[in-house]
Formats: C-alpha cells, structure tokens, sequence
C-alpha cells in the first residue's frame, strides 16, 4: 500500500506543479498577445485546470502524503514534513485567497466588457503574475525534502 501511496503522492506533485507552472505560462503569454479572444479563452482555461488538474493534485499530495508520513518513524512530527506542510498550506492559501478571486474577477471583466480588455484586467493581471510567482515558488522547496527527508 505504500507503493501505491508514493505513485499517487508523486502523480499529485507532477499535476499540481506541472498545472501551476503551465497555466502561468499560457496565461502571461496570452495576456501578451493583447487579443480578447485569446485572453478570454486562456482565463476560462485557467479557472477550469485550476479545479481539475491542482485540486486533483492538492487532493492526491495530503491524502498520499498524510498516509505516508504516520507509516514512517515520527510520523508527522519531523521537521521536513512540518516545513512541507508550511509551504503547501502558504502557497494554497495565495491561491484561495487571492488567485481564485483575481481569477473570477478576471473572467466576470471580460464577459462584461463587449470584446474589450478592461484596464481593470491589466492591473489584476500584475497582481495575479507577481502571487503567482510567489504560490508556485514557495512550495519548491517541498520536493528537495521530499526526496531528502531533511530540512
């Protein structure tokens, strides 16, 4: 079952590193091509990926994860699964609290805008590019202890 637990545990890493990385990188390219449709499309791309391919890697990362971590001597106590802990909840709380919003904000501004980009997006666009650098950074770490169980 452990093995089973460690496939699911890495597949949830791949998923939720690999969407937030692409997603960022196909939004801000899109964003810079200034063409509503393709921004609009990205947005509404962006929001669905978000809940399928980072939540299915959220879930997969703390039931794997949490199963792993109380099979092995000290259990949750060691300080690389607490510090891993740390980062996913700061990186997942960026992304509840302000990404999602900006997000949602983001495609309500373009459906409402008649095949314009409001200025309104921009500035929401810079917010959600410097909190995204943030959320996709701060859980780095996470791999490295994973992989070397120390912090």
């Amino acid at each position: 079952m452990y093995e089973i637990s460690k496939s699911l545990h890495i597949l949830g890493a791949c998923l939720f590193i690999g969407n937030i990385i692409v997603s960022a990188f196909w939004k801000v390219m899109a964003d810079r091509t200034g063409d509503y449709a393709i921004i609009r499309f990205a947005t509404r791309l962006v929001n669905l990926t978000d809940g399928v391919f980072t939540g299915l890697g959220v879930a997969l990362l703390l039931g794997s994860g949490h199963f792993m971590a109380t099979a092995l001597p000290g259990g949750i106590n060691q300080p690389w699964i607490i510090w891993s802990y740390v980062v996913f909840g700061i990186s997942g709380g960026l992304w509840l609290l302000v990404l999602v919003p900006v997000q949602i904000k983001q495609s309500r501004l373009l459906a409402a805008s008649n095949g314009r980009i409001p200025a309104e997006y921009s500035r929401l666009a810079r917010i959600w590019s410097v909190v995204g650098t943030l959320a996709t950074l701060i859980p780095l770490p996470a791999i490295f202890w994973m992989v070397a169980k120390a912090v």
